[in-house]
């Protein structure tokens, strides 16, 4: 099982952790690459990956929040809306 901690960050309370790397532009060492909170990809627009999953995550919230509408509203979302008499 993956670890679902960035690579960026140890672990809190983790003995003989690294510590986190300098931020970038210092003295000899190379930019770390900001990593997915969730996962291990590095964040990209357009047909990536990682745009995919994050626009998946918002189309569940939205279909959850709908269904959570007509459950409280007791009418369907589209009346409720306005869009169909």
């Amino acid at each position: 099982m993956s670890n679902p901690v960035s690579p960026v960050e140890p672990i809190a309370g983790d003995v003989g952790a690294a510590p986190a790397p300098a931020a970038s532009g210092s003295a000899g060492e190379a930019p770390v690459k900001a990593t997915s909170a969730t996962t291990g990809d590095v964040p990209a627009f357009g047909w990536s990956g990682y745009a995919e999953r994050v626009n998946g995550r918002f189309a569940m919230l939205g279909f959850a929040a709908v269904l959570l509408i007509e459950a409280l509203s007791r009418d369907t979302f589209l009346h409720w809306a306005g869009l169909v008499p």
